[in-house]
C-alpha cells in the first residue's frame, strides 16, 4: 500500500509515484444521463499565503482551463481568511469563470477556518455526489481530533481529500496527512521547485474527476509526463 505521504518535487520521481498510487482509488464519474464530475478547491487565504498567493492563483487557474477542452466537470471554490469568514462560490461549469472569480480573492490576516471548510464539503454531501476534495495551505491552528473526525466522515462518502501544504508547519503537515490518510486521499509538501509537477498533478486530477479513464488517455495523449504516469498506475 502507497503511503499517505508525498513532498512532491521536481526531481521527486518516487514521489510522484507515490501520488498516482493514491489517486489510483478516485472512482471515474458515470457518465449516463448527462451526470457531470464535482471537484471542491478549498483554499486558505490568510495573511500567511501572501508571499506564494498570486503563483498558486495561476496554476489552479491553469488546472481548471485544462478541464475547459472535456466538459463535464463542476467545480466549487472554498476559501477562508480574516476574522470567521469562510465563503463558497455557487457551482460553476465554466473553468474560466472561476479562474476569474479566484483573481478576485485577497489574503486578509486571521487563524485558519480548516473545520468551517469540511463542514461545508459535508453539508455538500448531503445533496450531492463530490468526486474529489483539493484543500491548499500553510497552517492549522485549529483542533486536530475534530479535523481528523470529518475528514474520515467525508472519506465515508467516496469523497477523498487531497492536502498540499506550503511550508514547514509542523501542526499542518501532521492534520493534513490525517485528513488525506482517512478520507483515502494523499498529502503533499510543496516547495519552490514544485510548481510544474503541482501543476500536472492537478490538472490530472480535475480530468480524472471530470471524465474517468477516457478523459485521462486523451489528457496523456495530449499532454504526457505525469499524466501518463497516472494513467499507467490505472491498469
Amino acid at each position: 500500500m502507497a503511503k499517505s505521504t508525498t513532498s512532491i518535487t521536481s526531481k521527486g520521481d518516487g514521489n510522484v509515484a507515490d501520488f498516482l498510487e493514491k489517486i489510483r482509488g478516485l472512482p471515474p464519474v458515470a457518465k449516463e444521463g448527462g451526470e457531470r464530475g464535482k471537484l471542491i478547491f478549498a483554499m486558505d487565504a490568510t495573511m500567511s499565503r501572501q508571499p506564494s498567493w498570486d503563483r498558486a492563483l495561476a496554476i489552479q487557474a491553469e488546472m481548471f482551463a485544462e478541464t475547459a477542452r472535456i466538459g463535464g466537470l463542476d467545480v466549487q471554490l472554498v476559501y477562508f481568511r480574516g476574522f470567521n469568514e469562510c465563503r463558497a462560490s455557487k457551482w460553476v461549469s465554466n473553468p474560466t469563470a472561476l479562474a476569474k472569480l479566484m483573481t478576485t480573492v485577497d489574503c486578509r490576516g486571521g487563524n485558519t477556518q480548516i473545520g468551517r471548510a469540511l463542514s461545508h464539503v459535508k453539508k455538500e454531501l448531503r445533496s450531492t455526489k463530490v468526486n474529489a476534495v483539493i484543500y491548499v495551505g500553510d497552517a492549522m491552528e485549529e483542533n486536530i481530533d475534530a479535523l481528523c473526525q470529518a475528514a474520515g466522515e467525508i472519506g465515508l462518502q467516496g469523497t477523498p481529500i487531497f492536502a498540499f501544504q506550503e511550508g514547514n508547519d509542523g501542526n499542518a503537515a501532521r492534520a493534513f496527512q490525517e485528513m488525506a490518510k482517512l478520507s483515502r486521499g494523499a498529502y503533499f509538501k510543496l516547495d519552490e521547485s514544485s510548481a510544474h509537477m503541482l501543476r500536472d498533478l492537478l490538472s490530472a486530477v480535475a480530468v480524472y474527476a471530470a471524465g474517468g479513464r477516457a478523459a485521462l488517455e486523451n489528457h496523456a495523449k495530449a499532454k504526457g509526463g505525469n499524466s501518463t504516469l497516472l494513467l499507467r498506475q490505472l491498469k
